[in-house]
């Protein structure tokens, strides 16, 4: 059985992935520092699958415990990298923790490729690359720009240091995967996004305060140049996101590449502002949400949505779930970890 290394594997999105790994039938082995996720996804994952994996933790910042780790484990095939810190507001704070703990992980990972003979490496990238792009929709060719946040600029870095590595060491091929916004949780309402502390994201702010947790969501931002004022984002649904890791593991293992490095947009072609998600929110789930509007969020950028065709023609993916079925999937998801009837 081919075994594939997780990276963040019992975070949010890297969770969901490994269940659409097991499920493709891959081994899978996760590593994470638990910084923020929990423990219990690993047995919510098996209860999912019905399958065991392995799980190890630490941070890949620490150069020696990852070669000390890949030195025991001979058989892994690919890497899907999710590990990082990953809230944009956070990162305009606390800078230089982003940079070392994204950027430094990344290195170590490559460091261990090409010492213990990994070729494969799919990288969990962002949308936050492109900044506030001048024409939308964006596709691959979309220039990038300086980035509005630190957290966007580890991933404008770390796809150079990719790009140069696999440059510079033809047996090394990647694929960088820019995410646009992921949303939703497992229609078992096993897993789904659980931030530690406030969330950073929209999603999980407004089933929160829907739960009772939260005493309002805040809105960040009514004057911006949009339908409704409101910034603009294209929402994915976390499973289909999770596929399309799987289909560019396999691309890369087939060897059907057609070049060392790639990228692929992975969004739904469709931008919905953020009173447009409170207001599809509150119909799919009979919940009134307390919301109220203050100033804009540093980092944020005004609207964004993918090109996807790209993704779709070469990967033969697309995203197939709607808006209203994936924010009650969150909904579904926030009530059982609430024991909410």
């Amino acid at each position: 059985m081919t075994q594939i290394l997780v990276t963040g594997g019992t975070g949010y999105i890297g969770s969901h992935t490994v269940v659409e790994l097991q499920n493709a039938g891959y081994e899978v082995v996760i590593v994470d520092d638990l910084s923020n996720s929990n423990i219990d996804v690993l047995d919510n994952i098996t209860k999912i699958t019905g399958k065991k994996l392995a799980f190890e933790q630490f941070n890949l910042a620490d150069a020696a415990k990852t070669d000390e780790f890949f030195s025991r484990n001979k058989n892994i095939a690919a890497i899907i990298h999710f590990a990082a810190s990953k809230a944009v507001g956070e990162s305009v704070q606390i800078p230089l923790h982003y940079y070392r703990n994204n950027l430094v992980s990344l290195m170590n990972l490559l460091d261990c490729q090409l010492k213990y003979g990994v070729a494969n490496i799919v990288f969990s990238s962002s949308c936050t690359v492109y900044g506030q792009p001048d024409k939308l929709p964006v596709t691959e060719s979309t220039p990038r720009k300086d980035a509005e946040s630190p957290y966007g600029n580890t991933k404008r870095v770390n796809e150079d240091i990719l790009h140069d590595t696999i440059h510079a060491n033809p047996q090394l091929k990647g694929i960088a995967l820019r995410y646009f916004n992921p949303i939703g949780a497992h229609p078992s309402a096993l897993i789904g996004e659980l931030p530690l502390g406030v969330p950073q994201n929209l999603v999980p702010f407004i089933t929160q305060t829907a739960a009772g947790l939260r005493k309002e969501l805040s809105i960040f931002g009514n004057d911006y140049d949009t339908v409704d004022g409101s910034a603009v984002r294209d929402y994915i649904n976390v499973v289909d996101l999770a596929k399309a890791h799987v289909i560019a593991i396999e691309r890369l293992l087939k060897g059907k590449n057609k070049a060392g490095y790639e990228v692929f947009n992975l969004g739904t072609g469709n931008g919905s502002s953020v009173l447009e998600i409170v207001n599809a929110f509150e119909k799919v789930t009979g919940v009134k949400l307390n919301y109220i509007i203050v100033p804009r969020r540093a980092g944020d950028i005004e609207k964004i949505w993918a090109d996807t065709t790209y993704a779709n023609n070469e990967l033969g993916w697309k995203a197939e779930k709607g808006l209203e079925e994936t924010l009650l999937s969150a909904w579904n998801w926030e009530k059982r970890v609430r024991r909410i009837q």
